[in-house]
């Protein structure tokens, strides 16, 4: 693959990476019965369990950057497939809350292995999974990704500038 043309910009670049790296974690974890999406959702409300949490469709939304839309279409999916059971929330009615099955545990493990031993072969470019230039990149992502979205503006009309709405 090119390293990109010249002049290509920040946001073309990560989408190129996110749709390549996108494509490989499909293939990765086809073999178990998951989709990259499917998987983004079950790693993390695998990692959510481990800390005691039962979150909700709306939190696992917020944790994955996910649209909620989605995550309760991914979670049909794949309550219908065993790997999760939806539950209404005790204490707020229209919540949904996941968690989990035993089989989408063992699932769930064996994807995250898979993945992991991916991360290590794209990110060896870098000195792998634990090198510092990795540690550096993840930084410079998550500062991207900590920075909210602005309000989208009107457009600018020439014609109205100075004119009161």
């Amino acid at each position: 693959m090119s390293k990109g043309s010249p002049g290509s910009t920040p946001g073309f670049l990560v989408w190129r990476l996110a749709n390549k790296w996108r494509v490989a974690v499909d293939r990765a974890v086809a073999p178990l019965g998951l989709t990259h999406a499917q998987y983004s959702l079950v790693a993390s409300l695998h990692g959510m369990q481990r800390t005691g949490e039962r979150p909700s469709q709306r939190r696992l939304a917020d944790h994955t950057g996910m649209e909620a839309l989605y995550v309760s279409k991914l979670a049909r999916t794949l309550e219908a497939a065993g790997l999760i059971d939806r539950t209404r929330d005790p204490r707020d009615p229209r919540a949904v809350q996941l968690t989990l099955t035993e089989q989408g545990q063992t699932v769930t493990r064996q994807a995250i292995e898979v993945v992991q031993n991916l991360h290590q072969q794209l990110l060896e470019p870098l000195g792998g999974l634990d090198a510092p230039r990795t540690r550096a990149f993840t930084d410079e992502l998550t500062t991207l990704l900590d920075v909210p979205l602005a309000p989208p503006s009107a457009p600018t009309d020439e014609r109205t500038k100075g004119t009161p709405p």
